[in-house]
């Protein structure tokens, strides 16, 4: 073969100038630069025919999504609509006789048994799986962040939550189902393209694909952006939802899959609906769950415009007051949440139940006092219907007919009544599209106490949604602003529904900080792209102003349950530390070749994800020890460690203590030994001898004790990669191991698919049958590590570390200095706001 030289052995990937194949170890294939035949492959080969099929699957999976999520929401909704429709009929008609009769509070303990029942169902369902309390999306946010917050997409949780929002809603709580859908979209985006659950063990499909944290991720991303498309009618909304809140990690050819599970999810649900109510399959004409219905002036009314230039200002003024409210509520809900971390919480689950029911018992009693008591009789508007296409029309009949009249004689209705006696979505709708005034003390009257009771409702344990209570709010809130412009100022051309829906807006905006989606989620619901200038304006303005207070709801309670959550960018002063600063240096490492004794000492003595693997760099012992600069800042990383490391041995050899290792049965013994290879004249050979192996057997009988040298204790360690716990713990439960007396070429070979075959429910090293395995035997973890996992040095600014950790999903990133030695790891926990603000606070007291 051309290339030849001299007594060197030239080999290709089928065969080797010396003309007979020999049997190479990983390491040997290594520095020979090559690689192992196709069936002995341990990562998957870039395959362009699996990649099409690949792909094409991923996309079927995400139609599969979306649908899905759509079927939820038409559930959700038809049962919401079935309850909710039989309490208020049957209260209604107790309220019109009682009115007469003069036993109105049979009626009132007749709206308390529906509401109480519902309640006491919905908390019961939160004590069978607690994360299923409130409306999921920090939990979600959380998740797609980057962190895990167990139990938040099970399908446990996912029945939980549908059929808790199902009563929470239905028993008249202050609470919306759209919030809950985007955690309902959430789990069936994680759970469907698995094929496996742990409620459901016996139900199993052999489905290979997607068995990473990545695609998990993204499907989640979508199913997030389908559960908004569903609640609001909105894929384009819910896409940039996904986007602005949810995914902290995105690529291009996630945006149009994302859509096209949108877009799945929102006709879907249209589909159905639109059968369902108006008998008319085909026509989709109920696009999501929340319907705006179509802003339109009266034909009668010339001087009426939906909004004009000078609108803008009023609208700017209200996003400031709307910021100011929206601040005002978080801060309310933050200390009644830190009361009930304190008070309710630590006790028994019992109270939270009687917590539920007992918020339940103040909101029912305060809306049928406030109808009965605080309404007033209203002149019925005689205007016709606003438009002509049958949506509309259903529109305008829902206004009509959601009127009530309690109390108040003919051609009138009861203002506050309406409002209160009303499903939410309709009582949005009447802010929205009657004609007819309301009282604007009502109005304050009905935003003050719905403020105060939506606040005091968020935060307990039911299954619960902030956009539709805000949106009601915030309509009020718009419509007393309206009515007081036309009233005592004299502007009569304002539209009072374009100003309901600004209101809306800028409340909603104050609470949830949203800008893009929010504003794309609005003008689809509203199907009118002339308020998008509006819209966008106020909803800036409203969260400037409220960020000036305090955060977002959802990332005050993100705060409050203590998740390290990375922000979108660090503050300029951080550049004032560098990665040595906010390293840990006390490592937890194995090495290349280890003992089983020492992996499961380990993995049982640490929590830790990931583990460097590292060799001892013994050739920079002596200028490590004259001084060296670049060797001694090693050894400033690695002096805190000196203790823990001791300590850590000390546990290691104490847990194994009952390690029955003279009584063991060996798996590995079955394996035969294969003969040491003969004695070659070639460049390998003698790189073998002289010990230049890049992964040396090290053993953790060398691993650092209190006997060491200071010069011993103290060796650099030479980075050559990461392994996951996952990994460590799939290799002892198949027993892939080898013994002192075979070399590592004998050690049994795991495929990409073997070891993503538990995905995404590893064994725990604690149930592991130590019986099975020898500690003596040797794991030789080459194969399956991250030989080139990202790494910054240890003078890198904690931006570019923060930037490099956040847009890649990194988990641990190791800092290694200019020889390759690695003098510390970077988790998330680093890289948090508070842990830097505290060594920022250090850095200051150094200087």
């Amino acid at each position: 073969m051309a290339g030849c030289r001299g007594s060197l052995c030239c080999c290709c990937r089928w065969c080797c100038c010396c003309g007979e194949r020999e049997t190479r170890t990983p390491e040997e294939l290594t520095i020979l630069g090559e690689t192992q035949e196709e069936e002995d492959e341990i990562l998957p080969r870039k395959d362009y025919e699996k990649g099409r099929r690949y792909e094409a699957v991923k996309w079927m999976v995400v139609f599969a999504i979306g649908v899905c999520t759509g079927l939820v929401g038409l559930f959700v909704d038809f049962f919401v609509r079935l309850f909710t429709q039989l309490k208020f009929g049957v209260v209604q008609t107790s309220v019109e006789e009682c009115s007469q009769k003069g036993c109105l509070a049979l009626s009132l303990l007749e709206l308390l048994g529906f509401n109480l029942t519902f309640v006491f169902l919905a908390s019961l369902l939160v004590l069978i799986e607690p994360v299923a309390a409130g409306s999921g999306i920090p939990e979600v946010k959380c998740y797609l962040n980057g962190v895990k917050v167990p139990g938040i997409v099970r399908l446990r949780t996912l029945l939980c939550k549908v059929l808790g929002v199902l009563f929470s809603v239905a028993g008249g709580l202050f609470v919306g189902k759209e919030g809950p859908m985007i955690h309902s979209g959430s789990v069936v985006g994680a759970g469907l393209p698995q094929f496996q659950s742990i409620s459901l063990r016996k139900i199993q499909f052999n489905f290979p694909y997607f068995r990473s944290d990545r695609d998990k991720r993204d499907f989640v991303s979508a199913g997030a952006a389908a559960g908004v498309a569903a609640a609001f009618g909105a894929p384009i909304g819910g896409t940039l939802f996904s986007l602005e809140e949810g995914s902290s990690f995105w690529n291009q050819g996630l945006t149009w899959k994302v859509l096209f599970c949108s877009m799945s999810a929102t006709f879907t649900l249209n589909f159905f609906r639109s059968g369902i109510q108006f008998g008319s399959w085909g026509s989709f004409q109920l696009p999501g769950l929340l319907n705006f219905g179509e802003f339109k002036c009266s034909d009668s009314d010339k001087k009426c415009h939906l909004w004009t230039a000078m609108d803008l200002g009023f609208f700017v003024v209200m996003g400031v007051i709307g910021g100011l409210l929206g601040a005002t509520f978080n801060c309310l809900n933050k200390r009644l949440a830190k009361y009930r971390m304190r008070n309710v919480h630590p006790k028994p689950k019992l109270v939270r139940v009687l917590e539920s029911l007992l918020v339940s018992l103040v909101t029912t009693v305060v809306v049928f006092v406030a109808s009965m008591v605080l309404g007033e009789c209203r002149q019925m508007s005689s205007s016709s219907q606003i438009g002509n296409d049958s949506f509309q029309l259903q529109v305008t009949e829902d206004v009509n007919s959601s009127i009530k009249t309690f109390f108040c004689p003919n051609d009138t209705y009861n203002d506050m009544a309406t409002l209160f006696f009303n499903p939410q979505e309709s009582a949005i709708l009447q802010l929205f599209h009657q004609d007819s005034t309301f009282s604007p003390v009502t109005l304050a009257l009905f935003f003050v106490l719905y403020f105060l009771l939506a606040c005091w409702t968020y935060g307990i344990s039911v299954p619960s949604g902030l956009f539709v209570p805000s949106l009601l709010c915030g309509a009020a809130f718009g419509r007393l602003v309206a009515n007081v412009l036309k009233s005592y100022i004299g502007l009569g051309h304002i539209y009072s529904g374009t100003f309901a829906l600004i209101g809306a807006a800028a409340f909603l905006g104050g609470v949830v900080r949203m800008t893009i989606s929010l504003t794309v989620i609005l003008i689809e619901s509203t199907n009118e792209i002339t308020y998008g200038l509006p819209i966008m304006v106020t909803l800036m303005v409203a969260k400037w102003t409220g960020d000036f207070f305090n955060k977002g709801i959802y990332d005050i309670h993100v705060g409050l349950r203590g998740v390290p959550l990375l922000e979108w960018e660090t503050e300029v002063e951080m550049d004032k530390l560098r990665a040595s600063d906010i390293m840990e240096p006390n490592l937890t490492y194995v090495y290349p070749h280890t003992r089983i004794q020492s992996l499961v000492s380990i993995l049982r003595t640490t929590v830790h994800h990931a583990f460097p693997v590292v060799t001892e760099n013994r050739g920079n012992e002596k200028e490590f020890m004259k001084g060296n600069q670049l060797i001694s800042n090693n050894i400033k990383f690695k002096k805190s460690s000196i203790l823990t490391r001791a300590g850590e041995q000390r546990k290691r050899s104490q847990s194994m203590k009952s390690y029955p290792s003279s009584e063991l049965r060996n798996m590995c013994d079955e394996h035969i030994a294969s003969e040491e290879p003969a004695e070659k004249e070639d460049l390998l050979q003698q790189m073998l001898e002289r010990r230049y192996t890049p992964y040396p057997n090290l053993y953790p009988d060398q691993s650092p004790s209190e006997d060491w040298t200071m010069e011993e204790r103290f060796r650099p360690l030479t980075l050559h990669g990461l392994i996951l716990r996952s990994q460590l713990v799939t290799l002892l439960v198949r027993g892939v191991c080898y013994s002192e007396s075979q070399s590592s070429a004998s050690q049994p070979r795991l495929s990409y698919a073997e070891m993503a075959e538990d995905y995404p429910r590893y064994p725990d090293i604690h149930d592991l049958d130590l019986t099975l395995l020898n500690p003596r035997m040797i794991v030789d973890v080459t194969p399956y590590m991250n030989p080139s996992p990202f790494t910054v040095s240890p003078n890198t600014h904690v931006s570019q570390v923060f930037n490099l950790f956040r847009t890649m999903g990194l988990r641990h990133l190791p800092v290694v200095n200019a020889v390759g030695e690695i003098v510390g790891i970077i988790t998330r926990h680093n890289l948090t706001y508070e842990f830097l603000q505290a060594r920022l606070r250090q850095h200051y007291q150094t200087i």
